[in-house]
């Protein structure tokens, strides 16, 4: 067989350590570019451009998983990678191509759904949480790291230097999956020829979502994902260009702000997560997370100085703990049988979500004109702009997005009030059972459950 050695799970966290280190060291480079790109409607732009690539890769995922599951799990792993870094050498080439084949990458820009299924095929059901634990471990090392090596590169070679040290190292990723990266599909499982045919149903994006409705305790868990997410996803898109372009950020100072929230977030939901979960129970612990989220937005929302950023990041940090507490709820309440049915819906929520709440957030920076006028001002020796850009603005608020994802938190918030602490979840999906039946095997992991996102990736970092 092809590859080093037999299919591990340490094959999997280099392909991922790789592209996300790739992508981490454009942070700087990317708002600087996005800006002189789009002088005018920055961060409206900057909401499509995003809210585009959220939409595909919530359609397409369903769709690659199921062929992966057919055809294996390498040569998609390769296909995903390869989409996903093209854009990166476009940015110094035409910023305009850059910005396009981002949105349109959005097709294939689900390497974590191939990653975990990779995964899922080499380890036993004991295993799997830990292992996937290290995807995700590895997934927040590389964003922890790589911004500020970016952001020091930039200032003392320039940002060529960067963008040419970004494309060696999605070229060095391709290279690792073509030559070390051995299958991890077993040969009985996958057909004699690629002219297998495919379960649509499968490959349906919106499967997961018409199976909402049916339990008036998953639909409440739903709605609380939704209103929580919406708001999150969108903060994620546009929040560090507003560090830069509205606080009046350094680069040095944004690499910074996100290897810090990084660290504070691996703590929150590992050591903070367990003693919450074992004092004051499940429930409790997913409306404190979203009380820590709302006082994050709202404190976003009204910062007008650097230090009100730097505070509210750190119960930022501590807001993350909601979504590993719903997935908990979910797992420990779902009958055994209908864990794959349950995560699936709460999956295929945050997709959505993935591609909405950009648009929405750029949206609403349209049409409250928060806009910039210049290019940044030089940097002053404390590492903040000379001039505060939202001073410019004559606005009471500055971030408007930001309360009304505050809004949006405090109605999940009303809503989960309502889900109760302990109960079973009854899905009614013999339809979906009896498909699994028939098209899945026993380390499958295209049911919707084992394909969750790492859960820093649902953090503010």
């Amino acid at each position: 067989p092809q590859g080093i050695g037999s299919p591990s799970v340490y094959h999997a966290v280099i392909v991922i350590f790789l592209e996300f280190f790739a992508w981490g060291l454009l942070t700087a480079p990317t708002l600087v570019v996005l800006h002189e790109t789009f002088p005018k409607h920055t961060f409206l732009m900057n909401g499509l451009i995003q809210g585009v690539k959220g939409l595909l890769s919530f359609l397409s995922a369903p769709l690659i998983g199921a062929l992966s599951d057919v055809w294996g799990r390498k040569s998609f792993l390769l296909l995903t990678v390869f989409f996903t870094c093209a854009p990166i050498p476009l940015m110094k080439i035409s910023p305009w191509w850059y910005f396009a084949v981002i949105s349109v990458s959005g097709v294939f820009a689900v390497t974590f759904s191939v990653v975990f299924a990779y995964v899922a095929d080499i380890t036993q059901e004991h295993e799997r949480s830990m292992a996937y634990g290290l995807v995700s471990a590895t997934f927040a090392a590389s964003l922890v790291t790589s911004p500020a090596i970016g952001a020091y590169l930039g200032r003392v070679y320039g940002d060529s230097l960067v963008v040419v040290l970004a494309t060696a190292i999605a070229l060095l990723d391709i290279c690792f999956i073509l030559v070390a990266v051995p299958e991890s599909l077993p040969e009985k499982m996958r057909p004699a020829s690629w002219g297998a045919p495919i379960s649509w149903e499968q490959a349906d994006p919106f499967a997961s979502l018409k199976k909402v409705g049916q339990d008036s305790v998953v639909l409440l868990i739903c709605i609380t994902v939704f209103l929580s997410y919406l708001p999150e996803a969108g903060q994620y898109s546009s929040f560090f260009l507003y560090l830069r372009q509205i606080m009046g950020f350094s680069s040095e100072s944004v690499a910074a702000f996100i290897a810090v929230l990084g660290i504070l977030s691996i703590i929150a939901q590992t050591i903070v997560l367990s003693l919450l979960m074992r004092s004051i129970g499940n429930k409790n612990t997913i409306l404190l997370g979203l009380g820590f989220q709302i006082l994050q937005l709202a404190w976003y929302g009204f910062g007008s100085e650097p230090w009100m950023m730097w505070a509210a990041g750190a119960v930022a940090a501590m807001s993350s703990i909601t979504f590993p507490a719903v997935s908990a709820l979910v797992s420990r309440t779902a009958d055994a049988d209908q864990q794959g049915v349950v995560q699936g819906m709460i999956t295929g929520i945050r997709g959505l979500c993935n591609g909405l709440g950009p648009a929405l957030y750029g949206f609403i920076f349209y049409i409250f004109h928060v806009e910039l006028s210049e290019l940044p001002m030089p940097e002053s020796p404390a590492g903040g702009s000379v001039t505060q850009y939202h001073l410019q603005q004559n606005s009471i608020i500055p971030g408007p997005p930001f309360l009304f994802g505050a809004c949006s938190v405090l109605l999940a918030l009303l809503v989960a009030l309502f889900i109760p602490e302990h109960t079973n979840l009854n899905v009614r999906s013999s339809n979906w059972k009896k498909h699994c039946g028939s098209h899945g095997h026993p380390h499958s992991p295209q049911a919707p459950g084992e394909a969750k996102e790492p859960l820093l990736q649902d953090t503010n970092v």
